[in-house]
């Protein structure tokens, strides 16, 4: 006889789960018996957050399988930022239908493949409908006509369309339609994370006005509580634990920790630059060469990558400040070097400058500068920025480095990430954990100025080229294998005599 709730989506989810060999955390039986109790209540209107990597979106996809096997004349409407992020959904939901005993019955035969697409399917259902079971589009995407009995909006708030106030407007907006596709009674479900102070998923609004998901009942599972004594309890300790988690906010940076893992909207403009956390330093770079092996260190610190990023503008004339051209951006170079010790020292910036009555043209004489730069630095290539007028500087620059004998590589980049967004993830986590320093000759350059007057609320209109090239140098450093944890010791080796492994008691 079967038990009580065991047709139920927690009974669903620990039994994929032990199909496919795998245990069931807390907080997904957590979030399983929340939505199918309101999926049972009379305010069918849920939003569910959760922290990044609690696998929020795979038990989503699940709940979408179990609602077409509980009513298969369902018709479900997955909407995401983009397309391809709402029929990554859909394909999940198909291969649980695929492989779900209790749902085999519900996949088309092979002469009804077209029901079965990657972005939309539907299921063998007693009743002829027009809209497929299950259906994927992109926030952006033509919804008019459809209707739907749930709607799922897949983490349809990321940066690129929050990082500004009017893209917000617009995304409300278009998410409103959403009320012309829900069918008299229906289901719908926001599932993701606040990417803005003013986020749709925020309890309360700037303006007092009543926030936009009023009335919805809401499930926040940040990765860790406190109580009253700063004890910590985390939600899945069994892989975000405390060094896991410390790790996390390390290398993300406090505010998008706050927002993505904590669940706190918190605004950009909390991100402001502070320059007392901006390390200084007085040494200069040491080359050594030995053994046919070169070594560039500072301060006794080996350095174990460097990078250099050009965002070019038409330069001042040398002698009237800063390099910036009147009306318009500076022209300025960066080097930025990491050492063993997990620190980034900014070793140099250099705002270009330019002299009207010289026979060189003005490009011609910023790549001189720029070449110069790369050998008084040891750097080996150059980063630079191709939007608008920098599209023809890279040929000129490799010519002027063929010409000055110098083994120096030109990258060319295309910037699409608004600069106020790029320069708070380059800066800010850095900053956080006092891992960014400055050579005394930086901090005698504007640089020092743009960090301390530099808002990123829009409203900032004054110099940021240092900090666009600085952020471009940090953006653009290669990431590192963790070398915290010690090695396990090494297995004896299960291949025989085909593989030996000798000891050696000398030293190269």
């Amino acid at each position: 006889m079967k038990e009580k709730n065991d047709d139920g989506f927690r009974a669903f989810v620990q039994g994929w789960n032990a199909m496919v060999e795998l245990k069931t955390p807390a907080h997904h039986a957590r979030m399983a018996g929340w939505l199918e109790d309101h999926m049972a209540g009379q305010n069918r209107r849920m939003l569910l957050m959760a922290f990044r990597g609690s696998g929020k979106s795979t038990l989503v996809g699940l709940f979408a399988a179990w609602l077409l096997l509980r009513d298969p004349n369902r018709r479900l409407l997955v909407l995401a930022a983009d397309l391809k992020l709402a029929m990554k959904m859909v394909r999940n939901v198909k291969r649980i239908l695929e492989r779900h005993p209790d749902c085999s019955h519900l996949k088309p035969p092979a002469t009804e493949r077209d029901q079965w697409a990657a972005d939309r399917f539907t299921v063998v259902r007693p009743m002829e409908l027009r809209d497929p079971s299950m259906a994927a589009a992109g926030i952006g995407g033509n919804i008019t006509g459809s209707r739907a009995d749930v709607v799922i909006c897949d983490d349809v708030e990321v940066p690129r369309n929050a990082d500004t106030a009017v893209k917000r407007a617009a995304l409300r907006e278009r998410l409103s339609e959403l009320e012309y596709v829900l069918v008299p009674g229906g289901a719908q479900l926001y599932v993701g994370t606040p990417h803005a102070q003013d986020s749709l998923y925020a309890e309360e609004s700037d303006d007092g006005s009543p926030p936009f998901l009023d009335g919805f009942e809401r499930l926040v599972l940040p990765v860790y509580t406190e109580d009253a004594e700063g004890n910590r309890s985390y939600t899945w300790k069994e892989r975000f634990g405390e060094a896991h988690v410390a790790r996390i906010r390390k290398s993300t940076g406090p505010n998008k920790f706050t927002s993505q893992m904590l669940l706190r909207p918190v605004s950009i403009t909390d991100g402001v630059l502070n320059v007392e956390k901006l390390g200084r330093y007085d040494a200069e770079l040491e080359y050594r060469e030995a053994l046919g092996r070169a070594a560039l260190t500072l301060d006794g610190v080996k350095l174990v990558s460097a990078t250099c990023w050009w965002d070019p503008a038409f330069a001042r004339p040398a002698g009237e400040g800063d390099g910036r051209s009147r009306g318009g951006d500076g022209s300025v170079v960066a080097a930025v070097f990491a050492g063993e010790n997990e620190r980034f020292y900014l070793h140099r910036v250099l705002y270009l400058s330019v002299d009207p009555k010289a026979e060189e043209t003005e490009a011609d004489q910023q790549c001189m500068q720029v070449s110069r730069f790369l050998a008084d630095n040891h750097l080996p290539a150059v980063h630079i920025e191709i939007n608008g007028l920098g599209r023809f500087l890279p040929g000129l620059l490799r010519k002027r480095l063929r010409d000055d004998r110098l083994a120096a590589g030109v990258v060319e980049q295309n910037s699409r990430t608004p600069k106020a967004a790029r320069i708070v993830k380059a800066f800010d986590a850095l900053l956080a954990d006092r891992r960014l320093l400055a050579h005394r000759q930086v901090w005698q350059t504007p640089l020092i100025r743009e960090m301390r007057d530099w808002r990123p609320d829009g409203r900032y209109r004054g110099p940021d080229d240092g900090l666009d090239a600085v952020a471009g140098c940090l953006g653009a450093e290669p990431c590192r294998f963790d070398r915290s944890t010690t090695p396990p010791e090494r297995r004896p080796d299960w291949r025989g005599a085909g593989a030996v492994v000798a000891s050696a008691d000398w030293e190269l």
